[in-house]
This record gives C-alpha cells, structure tokens and sequence, in this order.
C-alpha cells in the first residue's frame, strides 16, 4: 500500500493478488465471480489525478455511497458485502488497510453513459447556456442566472471516460450507444433518483445541484453501480450559503477545483501538488457533507 506524507492512501497491492485497474479513484481488482472496489484518497479536478491525496477520503465515500444505496432500496445495486470481516481469506492480510474504504460487489456489464443530472445551472452547464442558451443541446428559458434552480431537473448524459475527458453527448446519441429502451430507462432512474436524493438533502440543509451515476446490466436487469451521490461526484451548497449570480460555497470537490483555477497550471499531468491547507480544509469539507447528508461520522 502506497500511502502520502498525510497518511492519504494513493495506491494498493495486494499479495497473491493481480495488480487492480487502476480509475481515477478506484482499484479495483477482480475476485472471480465478484469484484473488489477500494476507495482510495486519490482526488482527480479537470480529468487529472493530483499527486497527493485527502486523508480518509475512500472512507467518506464509502459510507456515503452506503448510506444511499440503502436510502434507495427500490433501486437495485451491486453490493455484497461492505465488511472486511466477510471478505475472503486471502484479503484478511490487508483488511486493515481495506477496512471502511471497500466493497465487494456483482460482476455486471457496465453502461457506457455518465448518467449527469442538473438541478441548478452552474459548471459546465452554465457556461454552455451563457453561449448559446442550451445546456448539452437542450433548450432554456432566456434571462437565468449563475447558481439559479432550472425549472427542471435535465438528464444530460456523457461518454464514460477512464483516463481523458469524458464528452457531453445528446439523448439521441445516448440512444444510438445503448439503445433506447435502455437509454430511456436509465434517464428515467437518474432522475426518479435525482428528485428523492434532492429531497433528503433540502431536508439536511443541503441543495444537490447535480450530480451523476453510473449503471450496470446483470442477468437481464439494470443496477446502480460504483459510487453514489458523493462529494466526488455531486455539488452540494448549504442552503444557508447559498446565492444565485456567484458559484456557491460547497461541501464538495468545487473546493479543490477553484483552488487548481486560481494557480498556474494548463489542465494537463503531471497536476501540481495540493497545499496542505487545501487538502485538510477539503477533508473537513468531505466530513461535513457525509454528517449533513447520513448522520454518520467516521469511527
């Protein structure tokens, strides 16, 4: 296990083990009949890994992603088992290393969309409409302003990227990759899970301005896989905070983000290191949205 001068786990290897892929976060390394996610502390901003990490950031998104998972139950999902003490054999050398960052899972077929839903018209979004009034192709309304709730929550998938950019792509392309039933039915759970996970959050104080999933296909039906309404891959504003016409203060990787704007730096590898003041303020940033959202610290 390769860890950083802040105790922030940036690799694993496991003896007796194939090397994992490696994602931008995630190692993930194939068990047989079942996967092994571990959640690193590695934190990636415009498509690059940073080369330090946040300390027990897995962790969060871990018990995050739990949380939801169970929050959603009509939704299936890919879970087997979050508890080291279950893991097989071979694992127990490691386990604790692996203990509150991991999952095993199901095996299943990956869709290849980055299921995006926008609440809130910021990021990318807002750009895009301050160009040309759409958001990925989609008609808006004309006069919105920076941070302002949409009138709708929109489904704008993208390709799905391991390494480079993924690319915002319409609907009707989305249909072309993976049909339209299957398009069609993954926009419909994106945003059925959008609408409750918006609602819990107000409910904490919180606005989810958008967010993204990821589906898998396994004996014939689509689960939620991978990570779920984390501070990875969601923005979330304290209500309290919050302000149209401004990017708003947020418990998530927006911190990092406009830190890495304000320095020199093209948005290609190798990335700068993070100062120790951003990542100890993006781990109390982390921390908070876990609490806020679940109620859950980590033990």
């Amino acid at each position: 296990m390769k860890y950083d001068s802040n105790g922030a786990l940036l690799s694993t290897s496991i003896p007796g083990l194939p090397e994992p892929h490696r994602g931008k976060v995630r190692d993930i390394y194939d068990l047989g009949d079942s996967l092994l996610f571990v959640a690193t502390d590695r934190i990636s901003a415009f498509d690059c890994v940073m080369p330090n990490g946040i300390p027990d950031k897995g962790k969060v998104l871990t018990s995050m992603s739990l949380f939801w998972f169970d929050f959603l139950k009509w939704m299936p999902n890919h879970i087997l088992s979050s508890d080291v003490k279950d893991f097989p054999a071979s694992l127990q050398c490691v386990a604790e290393d692996l203990d509150g960052r991991s999952l095993i899972v199901k095996k299943a077929k990956t869709i290849p969309l980055e299921c995006i839903v926008r609440g809130y018209l910021i990021g990318s979004g807002w750009k895009d409409y301050k160009k040309s009034g759409k958001v990925c192709g989609i008609e808006l309304p004309p006069g919105l302003q920076q941070a302002q709730k949409l009138p709708e929550p929109l489904f704008t998938p993208s390709t799905k990227a391991d390494e480079g950019h993924d690319e915002n792509i319409s609907f009707a392309r989305a249909c072309e990759l993976v049909g339209k039933e299957k398009a069609q039915k993954v926009a419909n759970c994106t945003l059925r899970i959008y609408k409750e996970a918006a609602a819990h959050a107000e409910k904490c104080g919180i606005i989810l301005a958008d967010t993204k999933f990821e589906f898998g296909e396994l004996d014939g039906e689509i689960i939620l896989i991978d990570e779920v309404l984390t501070p990875d891959s969601s923005r979330f504003w304290p209500k309290e905070d919050y302000h149209v016409n401004c990017s708003p203060p947020s418990l998530d990787k927006q911190f990092v983000r406009d830190y890495l704007e304000s320095v020199t730096w093209d948005k290609t590898p190798p990335a700068p290191e993070l100062p120790q003041e951003i990542v100890m303020k993006t781990r109390e940033k982390y921390m908070n949205a876990l609490k806020a959202l679940s109620g859950r610290t980590l033990a």
